[in-house]
């Protein structure tokens, strides 16, 4: 076996077991948060499922309150899509929305034209700021929702006074109504309005929590007899659970952007990153300080430099370059043996007329030398270094 054959191998690439064990903790993590955030999500969807619907048993559904209405000769009708809605809108009708910040701008327009002179009950469950303004005009809600989720009725609506203390803490509502019920109050903000139409006796309610509605709340306080009063002064009760693929939410007016659809925490959640990034990176540029020079560890020979710059000349076909920095170099080494200043190398006026008075015989045309164009090819490249090396030594020979 020889020597050669004895001398370990190395490699710059790293193998895939040190891959493996410089990643291994990152990977880790990563599949830990989809785990967790895969259980969460079912979790969630478990707990949620059938939110406010009155078809589902489950313990956020309203099956129970549904149900109990029945008994008392009120009809339930689920719709998912406003124009069913709108066509339900009656006299003799509770339209009851169960989220309305689900709906967009337009939709809450055409659905307040059509429930204010029907002369029914309209109730806006958990109506927020982005909804409220428009279904329930002169009604906005408080960006502070109730500490408290029971409270006690402090109103004198037969309906609220009847039931007692109820879970309708939630979003708090002002109003400008001056003929309004203001129910529920949390720190003198009402949690529950009913506002009476202008014409007919219609009405709408607007309610700051779900709570009342929900199957495991329903025989907590006087959920049970809130509920059945607000939903059942009509023999008819509409349920409208608005859904993402109605197709009234793509109005022909009304063309939403990629950043539209996005929640608006998600926007402020970005900004907030992008904000942080940049001041990350403007404190750790500070760190590094302004650029100080100092001297290569490592001693390079001329010719490897020159090597290495003539490649990416080559590689990049810049044979222009190479024939500037060839010209300008020679012309800098030419003037102090002919008398001119360097500062003068380059100025064909002062180089050139100092170079004929040196030269033996006029053979060859100086300017074209020394300021022509560049060359066209690699051939023609090399001819100009060889011409440029003899006008040198040409110049130099005593």
């Amino acid at each position: 076996m020889t020597a050669e054959a004895t001398l370990p191998t190395t490699s710059a690439s790293p193998s895939a077991r040190q891959v493996w064990t410089r990643a291994r903790g990152i990977v880790l993590a990563v599949v830990l948060i989809l785990v967790a955030a895969i259980a969460i999500a079912a979790v969630r969807s478990q707990a949620r499922h059938g939110e406010l619907d009155p078809r589902s048993a489950d313990p956020y559904g309203s099956r129970a309150v549904s149900e109990l209405l029945a008994d008392r000769g009120v009809s339930t009708r689920v719709v998912t899509s406003l124009d069913a809605a709108r066509a339900a809108a009656g006299p003799d009708t509770t339209l009851l929305v169960a989220a309305p910040d689900l709906l967009t701008p337009r939709q809450q327009t055409r659905l307040h034209s059509a429930t204010a002179e029907a002369g029914g009950r309209t109730v806006l469950v958990a109506a927020g700021s982005s909804s409220v303004e428009r279904l329930a005009p002169g009604v906005t809600a408080d960006p502070a929702t109730s500490f408290d989720s029971t409270l006690a009725p402090d109103c004198t609506l037969p309906e609220a006074r009847r039931a007692g203390s109820a879970d309708t803490g939630g979003i708090r509502y002002t109003t400008t109504h001056l003929n309004a019920d203001s129910c529920y109050l949390s720190q003198r903000l009402a949690t529950l309005l009913r506002l009476p139409a202008a014409s007919g006796g219609g009405d709408t309610v607007v309610l700051g929590a779900p709570d009342i509605l929900f199957n495991k709340r329903l025989d907590k306080q006087g959920n049970a007899s809130l509920s059945l009063q607000l939903l059942g002064s009509r023999p008819h009760l509409v349920w409208y659970l608005p859904s993402l693929s109605d197709t009234s939410a793509a109005g022909t007016g009304e063309r939403k952007s990629f950043l539209d659809l996005l929640p608006s925490g998600w926007l402020w959640g970005t900004l907030q990153l992008f904000i942080a990034a940049v001041l990350a990176a403007f404190w750790r540029a500070r760190r590094f300080g302004p650029l100080v020079p100092e001297k290569l560890p490592v001693a390079i020979r001329a010719s490897e430099t020159v090597e290495g710059r003539a490649r990416l000349y080559r590689k990049a076909n810049a044979r222009d370059r190479a024939a500037a920095a060839l010209r300008s170099t020679t012309r800098t080494r030419l003037a102090p043996l002919v008398g001119v200043p360097v500062a003068q190398a380059h100025a064909p006026e002062a180089l050139l007329p100092a170079l004929s008075t040196h030269l033996h015989g006029d053979g060859q045309t100086l300017h074209p030398l020394l300021f022509g164009p560049p060359p066209g090819d690699d051939a023609a490249l090399i001819a100009l270094t060889d011409q440029l090396d003899t006008l040198e030594r040409e110049v130099r020979r005593p």
